[in-house]
């Protein structure tokens, strides 16, 4: 029986094979995990008095992942949420981070990526020593980045689309996509979301002030 000192991970996918599979990672580590098909289900059987995480799918029937988050808030639960989506266009990104997520993860994942970041929210906290290299990393990496780069960085963290980020520096869309690359390389940075969570973690932008 699961007891409030077990930490737990509430696991939230339509999608029943992508749900089956990650409990199983899951518990494979050892970690208590509890599935659910949909975010209802799941509202109604979350304990806010665990030491738990959900892990929150964010396209769903009915009730998607960011207005499962909404709900939590407004009933003053504030485990972490830890958003897992192939769909993870740059306004979506922006409302999870805006909302407080703690991480948001592309599919198909990568299964210790995805371990690291349930760890870490289950324990509160990155370790010191880590959360501080990885942050000098970032800072470096940052710092490497040519004006131009740092100009199309800081739209596109904000959620603004290539476009407008093309009109707002008189350029062509096809120089925006080209510096878009090269900005993603630099900072290391396999997909948007991680782009963002750098560039929050760094505080060059308030995720409470974003687009």
């Amino acid at each position: 029986m699961t007891t409030s000192m077990q930490p737990m991970v509430y696991v939230v996918d339509d999608d029943q094979g992508m749900l089956d599979s990650t409990v199983w990672l899951l518990e494979s580590v050892g970690l208590h995990a509890l599935p659910f098909t949909s975010g209802h289900a799941f509202l109604q059987a979350c304990d806010p008095h665990l030491n738990a995480c959900v892990l929150l799918d964010v396209r769903m029937p009915s009730m998607g992942g960011l207005h499962v988050q909404q709900a939590l808030q407004k009933r003053g639960i504030t485990m972490p949420v830890i958003f897992v989506s192939g769909h993870a266009d740059v306004p979506i990104v922006v409302r999870a981070f805006k909302a407080g997520a703690h991480d948001f993860i592309e599919k198909p994942y990568n299964q210790q990526l995805l371990l690291d970041s349930v760890q870490q929210a289950l324990s509160g906290r990155v370790p010191q020593q880590v959360a501080g290299q990885a942050l000098s990393d970032v800072h470096a990496r940052l710092n490497s980045l040519t004006p131009r780069e740092r100009d199309v960085l800081m739209p596109l963290v904000k959620g603004y689309t290539t476009r407008e980020i093309a009109e707002l520096l008189a350029v062509s869309v096809k120089t925006i996509d080209l510096y878009r690359s090269r900005v993603m390389k630099r900072m290391r940075a396999d997909h948007l979301p991680d782009l963002v969570g750098m560039v929050i973690a760094a505080g060059l932008v308030d995720p409470l002030n974003l687009r």
